[in-house]
């Protein structure tokens, strides 16, 4: 059956193939693609030159965004790669399905995440966290879309988190003598400690941003009211900003510098590190699919790296909302009070030395018996959202 479906698949490329060296234009050459299964986001992105260079039965996705010129954050461009058709077409399935039950939000429902399998498998599950009603959710939902399974995941108890300092001692600054100012150090708000991401970029302001977790402001972030600043060694801590904007959905709070202390695209990691750029949706599906790790380095727990287990994923475990476009990746030790607002990332395979992608904002960890990762809002989704990007 397999078999069958993938010599489909390359039938239908080849035949698209032909038609665009026949001389299809670029509307008609999205129209196509839509209508022959593929998604629009890649339809959007990919030109016509990425789609003739595939083999048959395989289809390129874009997997990040990269500036070009490593000092011009505005200089972004798509990178690109081919995988196999059989496999994209399971994963945009799962990505449906997981949309599809958040949407429909069944009594019981916690959340859920899309898991690509290997390349070679051509599959993936939609893991789904439910207090009940197993049965139910696999009569209405088993079986929905080809070559994508459930994989359920009962949570009876989930209780309250408790979170302390105990142990560690957060990572500051020594001095500021340098105006840029990296990720991956502790920063304060009135109330709490909190992990500094590295610069964001709004490209509709062209500001360059502070950032780390909104929920490090008790009762939630106040634009134009609330103060980041700086904890430094041996002396006063040092003003960062006012945040500007609050986003407690996605739990991050951008930060508008007031004093000659910029952001930087550099995190504080035990080599050097620049960021480069971040990576998309289908830039995660890939890695999980090639089993690759992501890393972080929080203000507390410092550097550690895991397993991403799940992405575009749902959660709504602490709120009475649900969070979506997160990443579940590593195991609840890596992350600890006073880690949020650190980014995972991935080390960059085709720039320079000490190059990385951004994977995402890390908020919170699993305290629940049976799970263990840590989960925080995709890079994607927050430039899908807002327009931001690193």
């Amino acid at each position: 059956m397999e078999g069958t479906h993938t010599e489909h698949l390359g039938h239908r490329l080849a035949t698209i193939r032909d038609r665009l060296e026949a001389g299809m234009d670029r509307r008609e050459f999205l129209r196509t693609l839509v209508t022959g299964g593929y998604a629009i986001g890649m339809a959007q992105f990919l030109g016509v030159d990425d789609f003739l260079g595939a083999d048959d039965g395989e289809v390129p996705i874009v997997t990040a965004l990269v500036r070009s010129d490593p000092d011009d954050p505005w200089s972004l461009e798509e990178r690109t790669r081919t995988v196999p058709a059989t496999w994209y077409a399971a994963v945009e399935k799962a990505f449906e399905l997981n949309n599809l039950l958040a949407r429909t939000a069944f009594t019981g429902y916690l959340g859920s995440a899309v898991v690509p399998g290997s390349y070679k498998s051509g599959a993936a599950t939609v893991s789904v966290g439910i207090s009940g009603g197993v049965d139910s959710f696999r009569e209405t939902f088993g079986g929905l879309f080809e070559n994508v399974s459930l994989d359920f995941e009962t949570i009876l108890d989930i209780g309250d988190i408790e979170e302390t300092h105990e142990g560690f001692e957060p990572r500051t600054v020594t001095s500021v003598s340098n105006n840029d100012i990296p990720g991956g150090v502790a920063c304060e708000t009135a109330e709490s400690i909190a992990t500094l991401g590295p610069a964001l970029y709004d490209p509709e302001t062209e500001q360059r941003l502070f950032v780390t977790a909104e929920h490090a402001f008790e009762g939630g972030a106040d634009p134009h009211g609330d103060q980041l600043s700086l904890p430094v060694q041996g002396t006063d801590s040092a003003e960062l900003g006012t945040v500007e904007y609050a986003h407690p959905v996605e739990d991050i709070a951008a930060v508008a510098p007031t004093t000659q202390l910029q952001p930087s695209n550099v995190i504080d990691t035990p080599s050097p590190t620049r960021v480069r750029g971040q990576l998309t949706r289908l830039g995660l599906a890939d890695l999980l699919a090639r089993g690759r790790e992501l890393e972080k380095v929080g203000a507390m727990t410092g550097h550690t790296e895991g397993k991403i287990q799940g992405i575009d994923a749902v959660t709504c475990f602490t709120d009475d909302f649900c969070r979506h476009g997160q990443i579940r990746w590593g195991g609840e030790m890596d992350l600890t009070d006073g880690d949020s607002g650190s980014v995972s990332y991935y080390t960059d395979p085709e720039g320079d030395d000490g190059d990385i992608l951004i994977a995402g904002f890390n908020n919170a960890r699993t305290w629940w018996p049976g799970q263990s990762y840590v989960w925080g809002v995709s890079a994607y989704k927050l430039t899908e959202s807002y327009g931001y990007h690193f």
